[in-house]
Parts: structure tokens; C-alpha cells; sequence
């Protein structure tokens, strides 16, 4: 298969997107960013993001959809039947990396499984599948979801205070860093692949991915075998590191040494507490963080926020807004960071991972569905007659849903 000229880290690079939603399509969206040629496969009834809207774009996606599935090629093939399955078999020639993320034994019951037909099919490809708890085990082959695994893995039990009781974080973090773990695991296959020669098969889980957000909170328990505590924003390990009112809105305070502390607390007027032998180290401010706590609102109840957090800021002292998300991306560090796209037809997020030699580029729209079907399939080398054989036998859908 002739591979798309592209540039980028990742130029040449091609990769075959079996993925929907979030993890499996963010993971591979990262990837287009910096210069792979993504093919979006899509099942008949189409990624289920486009539909989970509104609002909706100009195509009539999801802007959910849009988030993660730009700088992609789609076609759409049924794999259910045995003319979908040599067709991916087909694209696959070639092909560097394939992403899914069915449920465990799909691929296997379409006679697509890796270790037994893949493999020794294509053996420099790497295969990523990504699941929600891997395909054996207690837990084996049941599907995941983000904010089920947030529940089973102890993220919501430190997430929250007293009057909210344990609560969802509010981004889908788990299938966020499921893709970046997915990532993470497709280069370091590439890059072993110069050694050696061959490919190999990369499992990222929901549920592997949600216990190693439990920094520093599993740690802790494993060392004192005491159950972390709902701090609303609080960290258990660190004081004063919270929100605090000020007269016009809220700031984030966090302040990790004691030089910190004492620049801000000369900055605000406290000084008797540098003399309080209560807040003389970090473990004793933890110790007396309520006490501390009252002190810090009194003295910032009447402070601009704006003016606080740009003062402390310039004096190495963290602290921060808390911002809406329009207020997020209306920062001019936000514009000058190139962190907010906006162009016809398109506005997403920005590309995070910003390379000097070979930045990243989110340059195509993310596509209708089906939109690249006949130019993917005729890059792979079928032929118009075949391509007209395959959709008469609805093995090429050209629109999704009834």
C-alpha cells in the first residue's frame, strides 16, 4: 500500500484505527498529529461519539467526535463478515501499527486474532489492543468504562470532600491516560522494531491505567495501612495546597517548601505565623491544616484574585485562578502556546507534545464517515470494479446508523 506523504515525527508511519470513543481515538490522534497516516475503520453503525451530541458541527457530529478523530482518513467495512475480513487483511499489508479496542475475542472470532493470524501474517506489525480489563483474569474480557473503573479503582474515594461524598472526576481522565499509555506502548514497540525486526502486541487496560493514577495516595496507605480520606481539594500530603476564597472568585494556593511558605506569607501580611511553631515544617502544617486554613481566607477575603495569583506567581510562590473553561482558553498564554485551534470548518484543542525540529501539526478536519473509503481501498490496490462489488454486497456502508 502506497503511504501518504506527510510530515512530522512520525511521517511514514502508517496506522489502521479499528477504535471508538475515546481512548483508542485520542491515542490515534496523537499519533496523526505528528505525521502517521491514520485510516479510520469504522463499523456500520459508525463511531458511537459522533452521535453523542449536541452540540454538533456542521456535518452533523458530535463536537465530542471532533475532539479526537482529526488529521484522520474514514472508511467505513463490516468486519462481521468474511469479505470485510480479507479487506482488513488487505489494508493491513503494510501497515505499520493496527489499534483496536473490542471487546477481548472479537478479533479472534473473525479469524483476525493476533497471535495466531496476525502474526505470522505480519510480523512487523504492532498491535494495540486496548480493553477494559484485559482479555483473562477474575476481570478478564468484561467491557470498561471510564467512570466505572473511577468507581472499582478508588479514584472517586479521593475525589470529593465530606458534603459530596465520593464523586467522578469531571474529564474521562481514565480514558485520557488510557490513550496515553496506549501511545506510549505503540513507540516504544516502533522503536524496538529497528533492533529487531518485528512487531509485537501492546495491552493497555482501563483498569491497569486507573490503580496507577493512585499517586500518591496508594502509596501512602501501602506505607501506613490507613485508607485515604475525601479532601475536597486539599493533598494529603502537603498544606497549605488548596483553593481559597478571594473578594472577586477562587485561587488554587500550592505551596510545596517551607521558602515558599515564608515568601508567602510575608506577602500577605502573616507573618506571625512564621514564628508559630504549629506551621514551622510541612508535616506540622498538616498537622494544624485547619487552624492554617482559617488564617490564609482571612487574609485573602479581601484580595483581587487577578492580583494575588500574578504577584505570588512572580515571587516563585504557585498559585493559580480557578478558572471556567472559556476563562481557561481565553488566557493569553493559552493563544501564545498555540493551545486553541480555530479555523474553517474546525476548532479543537491544541497538539500538547510541541517538538522544535518536527512539530506536530493537526492539519486535517476529522472526517465525515466513509468520507476516504474509495481513495483508502484504492491506495491498497482494489480495483473500481471490486470496490462496486464490495459495496453492492454491503460490506462497504456508506452512511451510518438505519
Amino acid at each position: 500500500m502506497n503511504k501518504v506523504s506527510g510530515h512530522g515525527a512520525l511521517a511514514g508511519l502508517r496506522v489502521i484505527d479499528l477504535s471508538r470513543v475515546l481512548a483508542g481515538p485520542l491515542c490515534t490522534q496523537m499519533l496523526a498529529d505528528h505525521g502517521a497516516d491514520v485510516i479510520k475503520v469504522e463499523p456500520p453503525a459508525g463511531d458511537e461519539t459522533r452521535t453523542l451530541g449536541p452540540p454538533f458541527n456542521d456535518e452533523g457530529d458530535a463536537a465530542y467526535f471532533t475532539a479526537v478523530n482529526r488529521g484522520k482518513r474514514a472508511m467505513a467495512l463490516d468486519l462481521s463478515v468474511p469479505d470485510g475480513q480479507a479487506t482488513l487483511l488487505q489494508l493491513l499489508d503494510g501497515a505499520d501499527v493496527l489499534v483496536e479496542n473490542f471487546i477481548p475475542g472479537t478479533m479472534a472470532r473473525w479469524g483476525l486474532d493476533y497471535d495466531t493470524v496476525l502474526k505470522a501474517r505480519f510480523p512487523r506489525l504492532v498491535y494495540c489492543a486496548i480493553s477494559g480489563f484485559g482479555a483473562d483474569g477474575p476481570l478478564g474480557g468484561l467491557p470498561g468504562y471510564d467512570a466505572i473503573l473511577q468507581a472499582m479503582c478508588g479514584l472517586m474515594s479521593v475525589n470529593g470532600d465530606a458534603a459530596s461524598g465520593p464523586t467522578r472526576i469531571g474529564v474521562p481522565i481514565v480514558d485520557h491516560l488510557t490513550g496515553y499509555t496506549a501511545l506510549t506502548g505503540i513507540l516504544l514497540a516502533v522503536v524496538e522494531r529497528q533492533r529487531s525486526g518485528l512487531g509485537q502486541r501492546i495491552d493497555a487496560t482501563l483498569f491497569d491505567t486507573a490503580l496507577s493514577l493512585l499517586v500518591p495516595h496508594a502509596a501512602n496507605w501501602m506505607h501506613s495501612d490507613r485508607a485515604p480520606e475525601l479532601l475536597g481539594s486539599a493533598h494529603p500530603n502537603i498544606a497549605p495546597y488548596d483553593k481559597f476564597a478571594c473578594r472577586d472568585g477562587v485561587i488554587f494556593v500550592g505551596i510545596l517548601n517551607d521558602r515558599q511558605f515564608r515568601r508567602f506569607c510575608e506577602h500577605l501580611g502573616l507573618l506571625h505565623l512564621l514564628a508559630d511553631q504549629r506551621y514551622a515544617s510541612n508535616a506540622m502544617r498538616l498537622q494544624h491544616r485547619a487552624a492554617l486554613r482559617s488564617e490564609i481566607e482571612a487574609a485573602l477575603a479581601s484580595l483581587a484574585r487577578e492580583d494575588v495569583c500574578r504577584d505570588l506567581m512572580r515571587q516563585g510562590v504557585p498559585s493559580g485562578p480557578v478558572n471556567t473553561v472559556p476563562e481557561a482558553f481565553a488566557q493569553a498564554h493559552a493563544a501564545h502556546r498555540r493551545m486553541r485551534i480555530e479555523r474553517a470548518g474546525y476548532r479543537g484543542i491544541g497538539v500538547p507534545t510541541q517538538l522544535s525540529r518536527t512539530p506536530g501539526n493537526p492539519a486535517r478536519s476529522p472526517p465525515r464517515y466513509a468520507q476516504h473509503t474509495d481513495e483508502v481501498l484504492r491506495e491498497a490496490g482494489f480495483s473500481e470494479t471490486r470496490i462496486a462489488a464490495l459495496r453492492a454486497r454491503g460490506v462497504l456502508p456508506q452512511r451510518a446508523g438505519p
